[in-house]
């Protein structure tokens, strides 16, 4: 039988097939986006990635969404790239007899290993990592950081902490400590299984939760063997610390606002933002914002205007992508949170602002001939008018080269290796289109015509600015710039 979007007409399908905004969209899946109908909406409104949340479902689940990706992504001709999010650590209180407590401000409060129920003179806290990292002042957060606690004395199965900010707690509520590294991996027993299974399902990225330092990435790395890209998730203080070192390790990075808001004062994120999107531009990998961007729009139509400003701030940081939760994977409105995103990216970028900030914010090149080409591609394109930048890319590293430029006009990526468009779903203004092997820059020209004006980036008489790499097949050569002109020929 065939399926429902084998169906839609051609001219739909190439409409898909062409965003009109650079910045890059994350759609989270889950109930309310597991069917096909869902996905291809979802689709169809300008999701380019699809994020997998391991904290929640069944490998089984996961696998039934997986195809129904790639079966997505074969109707509509388009690399869609896969984002397993591991759990990670949560670090958990116990249970209470009376299911809640009420602490109150100046009380004293014991967390220890035993095994008995809680009460509001203490809980069970089973992670011993954390009695060994801890010393007297740290403060350990509770409930999203509702609830604020000081260590006064630590032992080796024990903390006594007084209370700073009262309030309730209940069973299995979560635990914060900002300002300590804890000696735990990122990668619980129960990620390693997950890993594993959603490497064999083909996902294209693995997002690594908790991480601390740039120790944890190489592990991840280790164990992902290239099976997939790798994005770090910076949501502990502590990463702050080692920010250059975790980005050059990892394929891409996160913002992720939720548990970095609640270790750091508020006023601190917005700042770490754009450190954080300034440090991977800098670095040519791409950069995630992600977390409770559109968050009233799990239950209402349209998100409030805050949240369109925080959605907009974003891109006029720089940021690759930026990713929706909860407004997609269990949300009334996932379609329209995705549309709104899409306006509101697309909006941004037509504004003079954004390109006034984002010429500002150029980088200067690395002192090497691929970063010199990649300068001088957007470079030409801007001089001349171009329609759009090409680039042949057997590892990516030619079309994120051209992405760290921020050019005025579009990237034409064209690769013969699937993995690689996959993954270069995530990276600002990349438009990716899976071609047969080349085998000399001649046919290559020829090549990037035909899908310029297949996919609608140019029309005849139109001039494309062509980078890539030679002798062809060896990653990380880019060395080669060219101006071509369509010719109805």
């Amino acid at each position: 039988m065939n399926k429902p979007w084998q169906f839609a007409h051609r001219h739909n399908i190439l409409s898909a097939m062409r965003r009109n905004r650079k910045a890059k969209i994350i759609a989270t899946l889950g109930p309310a986006s597991s069917s096909p109908e869902a996905l291809e909406a979802l689709f169809r409104a300008g999701a380019d990635v699809f994020r997998f949340n391991f904290s929640h479902g069944t490998h089984a689940e996961h696998k039934a969404r997986v195809e129904m990706v790639r079966d997505l992504e074969r109707a509509y001709r388009r690399p869609i790239a896969i984002l397993m999010d591991l759990q990670g650590p949560k670090l958990r209180v116990g249970e209470f007899a009376g299911k809640t407590v009420r602490l109150e401000h100046g009380a004293m409060f014991r967390l220890d290993l035993l095994s008995a129920l809680g009460d509001a003179t203490r809980v069970m806290l089973p992670h011993p990592e954390i009695f060994a990292a801890l010393t007297a002042d740290t403060d350990l957060l509770l409930d999203d950081g509702k609830v604020r606690l000081r260590v006064e004395r630590v032992g080796p199965d024990f903390a006594d902490t007084r209370v700073i900010i009262g309030g309730t707690l209940s069973d299995h509520k979560g635990v914060n400590v900002p300002d300590v590294i804890l000696g735990i991996s990122s990668l619980t027993a129960k990620d390693r299984v997950d890993l594993d299974a959603g490497l064999d399902m083909g996902a294209d990225w693995v997002a690594l939760s908790f991480v601390q330092r740039p120790e944890d990435v190489a592990e991840a790395r280790k164990l992902i063997g290239g099976r997939a890209a790798l994005l770090s998730k910076l949501e502990k203080p502590s990463a702050i610390d080692f920010l250059d070192e975790i980005i050059e390790l990892s394929d891409a990075v996160m913002v992720a606002r939720g548990d970095l808001g609640v270790e750091v004062p508020p006023e601190n994120v917005p700042i770490l933002q754009k450190r954080i999107v300034h440090a991977g531009r800098r670095a040519g990998k791409p950069v995630v914002v992600a977390t409770q961007m559109l968050d009233s729009m799990v239950h209402a139509p349209t998100p409030t205007r805050a949240e369109a400003s925080d959605v907009a701030t974003a891109i006029y940081d720089g940021a690759d992508a930026v990713m929706l939760s909860a407004e997609s994977a269990v949300g009334a409105y996932a379609v329209e949170a995705v549309t709104i995103m899409d306006r509101i990216i697309s909006t941004v970028e037509r504004d003079e602002v954004y390109l006034r900030i984002t010429n500002a914010s150029r980088l200067e090149p690395e002192s090497n001939a691929a970063d010199a080409i990649s300068a001088a591609a957007r470079q030409v394109a801007h001089t001349i008018k171009a329609a759009a930048i090409v680039t042949y890319t057997s590892s990516g590293s030619t079309t994120l080269r051209a992405a760290r430029e921020r050019p005025e006009v579009p990237i034409l990526c064209l690769t013969a290796n699937l993995a690689v468009a996959r993954q270069l779903a995530i990276a600002w203004g990349a438009h990716c289109v899976l071609i047969n092997e080349i085998g000399n820059f001649a046919d290559m020209v020829k090549k990037a015509c035909r899908v310029a004006r297949r996919d609608s980036f140019a029309d005849f008489g139109d001039r494309l600015v062509v980078s890539a790499g030679v002798p062809f097949g060896t990653p990380g050569t880019t060395n080669v710039l060219r101006i071509v002109r369509l010719d109805e020929n």
